[in-house]
């Protein structure tokens, strides 16, 4: 049927085993949460797995240093708005505005209804220098060359690369701007063992909210963030009183909502990625980069 076309030719996932002793089964079914143990003896039953280059089997003991393969045959991702608008373009840069709903990079069932696939469609060997979440959408910046990707790295490890978010928080706060310095590390998460939000444990995360605009029941902000912790907004704001309208995974002070909280890829939420700032890695001149908010975000 046409609906069943793959929209892949399939994808080769590679783990190394650090300590030997285990099953491949019981290696397969720890490593990837996301299947059973039946579902991983058919797919070994199946040819899928390769260890030290032949077929392998359940019962199989690993050694330390061994690369276990998974050939997943193609398949059919789940669909994602693939489009997306050319901010800046030149011989060693291009940053694109990425639409809420496309994933970044491949991972949780997504290859080629991926950001970095479609960019590569156009810029061959272009590699993003930062990701945002599934749900976030604007700017994100890729380097043409190596030399532009590694001065841009540097620069961003530096801290000389200026990110503000524009994000719609449920509530509305008393204060105008608030320096935000929750820690940010895993905690506990009841469908994938654990998930990073707000924890006393965490690394060091700062970012700044600056109220944009205040409505009856929510609040526009905008957010520069100064380190790059993941979900780091929307566990700042959730931390600090005011999660994103719509977030399926974080709620008041930072941590999963009570129950059954969402993923982290689930859609929902509002955030933007709105302004990008650097200096050029060729010319040196300062650059600042603009994604247009959507509707909902002005």
């Amino acid at each position: 049927m046409p609906g069943d076309t793959p929209s892949n030719n399939g994808f080769a996932f590679r783990s190394q085993v650090r300590t030997g002793g285990e099953s491949v089964l019981a290696f397969l079914t720890r490593e990837y949460r996301h299947s059973d143990g039946a579902t991983w003896a058919a797919r070994l039953a199946a040819g899928e797995v390769e260890v030290r280059g032949v077929q392998a089997r359940g019962d199989d003991v690993l050694r330390a240093g061994d690369v276990v393969v998974w050939h997943r045959p193609p398949w059919r991702e789940a669909a994602a708005p693939l489009e997306y608008a050319v901010l800046l373009e030149d011989d060693a840069l291009v940053a694109v505005s990425k639409p809420s709903g496309l994933p970044t990079l491949p991972g949780a069932g997504f290859l080629t209804h991926t950001l970095l696939t479609q960019v590569r469609l156009r810029y061959p060997g272009a590699s993003p220098l930062h990701r945002l979440g599934r749900g976030t959408s604007g700017v994100v910046l890729f380097a043409r060359t190596g030399a532009a990707g590694a001065a841009l790295s540097h620069a961003w490890r530096e801290h000389e690369v200026q990110k503000v978010y524009r994000a719609l928080g449920v509530g509305v706060p008393e204060w105008d701007t608030l320096d935000i310095r929750t820690p940010i590390g895993p905690v506990t998460h009841p469908r994938l063992g654990s998930v990073f939000a707000a924890s006393a444990d965490g690394k060091a995360s700062r970012s700044v909210a600056t109220v944009r605009e205040r409505c009856d029941r929510s609040t526009l902000f905008d957010v520069e963030i100064h380190t790059g912790r993941p979900h780091q907004i929307r566990i700042h704001l959730a931390a600090a009183g005011h999660p994103l309208v719509g977030d399926p995974l974080y709620g008041v002070g930072g941590g999963p909502l009570r129950g059954l909280p969402g993923l982290p890829g689930d859609l929902g939420y509002a955030l933007h990625a709105w302004t990008l700032r650097f200096r050029h890695p060729v010319t040196g001149q300062p650059v600042r980069v603009e994604a247009p908010p959507p509707p909902d975000l002005r």
